[in-house]
């Protein structure tokens, strides 16, 4: 089962540079607030985390620039989570320009697991596994 939010991204002026090009920066942001959206919709959220006592921090994350990004646009940004047994959260992200739904960058993002005394959690807590049940997200699509 695919898991996949979006979000339109509204260009603000203090997110371009003098060249009227957003900033490499703020697609960090525009990936964190396509987690928000995420976590809103799939229930999976940074409260939740804390709440079950975890906490989920960044360990990777990267992006490819396709195309610039100008003040004024509105593109679009979708997350997709990416199924895995460890205990990580993996998001795949793709920007799109709302006109022609050309492709203006990948990324990829990648956090763990770690209990309220900063320790790293190598096995999934119970509830992220019960999570990935309740979504089907190792359900395998059959062949028609």
């Amino acid at each position: 089962m695919v898991l996949k939010a979006s979000k339109l991204i509204d260009i603000r002026f203090s997110e371009v540079d003098s060249m009227n090009v957003v900033w490499h920066g703020s697609y960090m942001l525009y990936f964190e607030d396509a987690r928000e959206v995420f976590g809103n919709k799939y229930d999976l959220t940074y409260m939740g985390y804390f709440n079950h006592g975890y906490y989920a921090p960044l360990v990777e994350m990267n992006f490819q620039w396709k195309k610039p990004i100008k003040y004024g646009m509105h593109p679009r940004i979708d997350i997709i989570y990416q199924p895995t047994e460890a205990a990580k959260v993996v998001f795949d992200y793709e920007i799109h320009d709302t006109v022609d739904e050309s492709l203006i960058a990948t990324g990829h993002s990648v956090q763990v697991f770690m209990d309220m005394d900063y320790q790293l959690v190598l096995y999934s807590p119970k509830f992220y596994e019960d999570w990935q049940k309740r979504w089907n997200v190792f359900e395998e699509i059959e062949d028609v």
